[in-house]
């Protein structure tokens, strides 16, 4: 049970990594198409549009911004890589289909024992009524003893 605790641990863990790692990605789309500026990148097809220089990073500015968010992005993806060799190999068909088994029948006897003390509960609930109903439609007994 603690192991499978360790492997959910990871699971969890290699979960939120790969949140980071789409927030980084999302980031990075962001900061690059919302940073730069227009430039024309063949002759055949020329710049219609630019920016105002206070809505673009200088060239020097956005190059090694683009350094720093490829670094993220590639230590990120170093850290997801190590967690899923980490994770555990799945287990044989054959064993996971015991175990199934084997918690099919657990259950079943939880089942069992849970009816049983539900059953015993309203039992002795209605041993309790009983009681309390005997107690209180006889009043003559009560009078006898306290005269």
């Amino acid at each position: 049970m603690l192991q499978e605790l360790s492997h959910m641990d990871r699971i969890t863990q290699l979960q939120d990594e790969i949140q980071q790692l789409l927030t980084i990605m999302s980031s990075s789309i962001a900061y690059l198409t919302s940073r730069s500026n227009f430039v024309q990148v063949s002759q055949e097809v020329p710049v219609t549009k630019s920016r105002n220089p206070d809505k673009y990073d200088p060239p020097d500015v956005f190059e090694a911004n683009k350094k720093e968010l490829v670094t993220d992005l590639m230590v990120k993806a170093k850290q997801v890589e190590y967690l899923i060799q980490s994770l555990p190999e799945p287990d044989p068909e054959e064993n996971q289909v015991e175990r199934l088994q084997a918690l099919e029948a657990e259950m079943e006897q939880a089942n069992a024992e849970y009816i049983q003390a539900v059953n015993r509960a309203k039992n002795l609930h209605a041993q309790i009524c009983d009681v309390l109903r005997n107690m209180l439609d006889e009043p003559d007994i009560v009078k006898d003893e306290a005269g």
